[in-house]
């Protein structure tokens, strides 16, 4: 393992070779963004998303083009090589850097598509971004998993259908690009549209930390010290009977109701109980103990849920696919909550349920 010096020096030594910083060092001092980008997620060299391949020597060409620089490069064809597909297995502990944004490919990207197969174009500095953080499943992929099935029959053929990670740039497009199931007869949102100033992902978030920089957003939200504080959809949503938190208050209580609501369903029309462990693969598994909590021992490979019905799955889909966005009460509120909304509501029709306190954006 390089030592953090050593590192640091290589790392300067290849930024300083890019033709396309000029500004940037200028501005900031190459040594700042350098420790700026080793403190971020895209930086960290232990992280799982750049070791978890460490025992097989190699990043495989499906997950390569995000989890190792070389691959990104490959991916946009920056290394001569043909652009939007992997060509070869990439190396192991190779964060995304320097180079996979500051090339003629990456700053010439402009336009990307999401699993759905929609591709959003004229997304400019956001397109880099998006490569990565749209997830690997989309709603469609539900309905092709669900179709032809008994709604509330048990089906040996349905697995747990994962999207995959940091998909805020599949809920900040919503209904253009579908990362949702999107329930047939609902309308959905598409794009969240900010302000001008806060149009891209860099507008938000600072290019080398990732940290979000608050700044812009307390110009406007004056008195909130909390960006989850901020709410410009007034309502209560959640039926709490509050509605003066924050629209995060609101999605984290559909959320809520959602997982109560995936786990009485499961008991009562699967008749198997379930649970979520939010750090373990495939997430949801059987409730063995059915004390409502999964543990240690139950987040087990072996144990995963297996009482799958096309109801059950396209709601626990759309838990999922909010949990794996914690800034979705910025990126696309109204979207998020549309889906937890008619997740709940698809779920009351098999079990008891208040929907008449809840309120759908």
């Amino acid at each position: 393992m390089l030592s953090a010096r050593l590192l640091r020096a290589i790392v300067c030594v290849a930024v300083s070779a890019l033709p396309l910083l000029p500004a940037a060092r200028a501005e900031v001092g190459l040594a700042d963004l350098v420790e700026a980008w080793l403190a971020s997620p895209h930086g960290n060299y232990s992280s799982p998303s750049f070791t978890y391949w460490n025992e097989a020597g190699a990043v495989p060409e499906a997950c390569a083009a995000c989890h190792s620089e070389p691959g990104f490069i490959d991916y946009l064809g920056a290394d001569g090589s043909t652009p939007f597909v992997v060509e070869r297995p990439a190396a192991i502990n190779s964060p995304i850097g320097c180079a996979s944004c500051h090339t003629a490919a990456a700053h010439a990207l402009e336009a990307i598509r999401f699993p759905s197969g929609e591709t959003v174009e004229g997304i400019g500095r956001s397109a880099v971004c998006t490569v990565c953080h749209q997830g690997r499943q989309s709603g469609d992929a539900v309905v092709s998993a669900t179709e032809g099935l008994e709604e509330d029959g048990v089906s040996a053929e349905l697995t747990f259908i994962n999207v995959h990670y940091g998909v805020a740039a599949a809920v900040l497009h919503g209904s253009a690009v579908r990362g949702g199931f999107q329930y047939p007869g609902r309308t959905y949102v598409g794009r969240f549209a900010h302000v001008p100033s806060a149009s891209t992902c860099v507008s938000c978030h600072d290019a080398h930390s990732t940290r979000v920089e608050t700044e812009g957003c307390l110009s406007c939200h004056r008195g909130v010290e909390d960006l989850r504080a901020i709410r410009t959809r007034h309502g209560d949503f959640d039926g709490d009977g509050q509605a003066h938190g924050g629209i995060h208050s609101e999605i984290m209580g559909l959320h809520e109701s959602l997982y109560r609501a995936i786990q009485a369903y499961a008991l009562q029309v699967s008749g198997t109980p379930i649970g979520y462990a939010s750090g373990k693969f495939p997430y949801f598994f059987n409730d063995t103990d059915g004390d409502g909590r999964i543990s240690s021992e139950e987040a087990a490979m072996a144990n995963r849920y297996a009482s799958w019905t096309p109801r059950l799955l396209k709601a626990a889909y759309n838990y999922q696919f909010v949990a794996k966005d914690p800034g979705a009460y910025t990126h696309n509120p109204p979207y998020a909550m549309q889906l937890l909304y008619d997740s709940l509501e698809s779920l009351s029709a098999r079990i008891a349920m208040d929907m008449a306190t809840l309120r759908r954006p």
